[in-house]
């Protein structure tokens, strides 16, 4: 079963994008593009900010030929956030149609029990930790809904365990 919750965010200053949620095992008909991982380190969320921008992000990047999203997201966590170790679980697999386009990306969440130095050289400038969203982000029209996919897979998560 395909649990889909379309997202639209319709800003004069942005692009209409769509973000649509489906199950984590959904297999679109074309391929995964992007791994994004939610990441948090002693109960604050880790974010980054690219050499090339003054904005944060969601860590994440693109699958890479012959890896799969899980691959990538572990690959991504480690060389944007310093990463060590930690459990990586994945959230949903989502869609974004922006100008007409639609691409697939896979959603996941990973708690983060050890970190080290972000490799050398790196594309990430900074990592910082923060106990919400910052208001800056690289992609506003994105971004906030991964976010709170993610959050809302912690509640849920957190409530089955009680």
């Amino acid at each position: 079963m395909v649990n889909i919750i379309n997202l639209a965010l319709y800003n004069c200053n942005l692009p209409v994008t769509a973000v649509n949620f489906h199950d984590p095992s959904f297999e679109p008909e074309i391929p995964l593009t992007y791994s994004v991982i939610t990441a948090k380190f002693r109960g604050q969320w880790i974010f980054v900010r690219h050499q090339d921008r003054s904005t944060w992000e969601i860590a994440g990047g693109h699958i890479e030929p012959g890896e799969t999203s899980y691959d990538a997201a572990e690959r991504e966590l480690m060389e944007e956030t310093g990463a060590l170790r930690f459990d990586l679980n994945c959230v949903a697999t989502y869609s974004v149609i922006k100008d007409g386009i639609t691409g697939f990306g896979r959603l996941y969440h990973a708690d983060v029990y050890e970190l080290g130095q972000v490799p050398d050289p790196s594309e990430i400038a900074e990592v910082i930790f923060l106990d919400n969203l910052p208001e800056n982000l690289t992609y506003p029209d994105i971004q906030p809904f991964l976010f709170m996919k993610s959050v809302e897979h912690l509640n849920a998560r957190n409530k089955s365990q009680v």
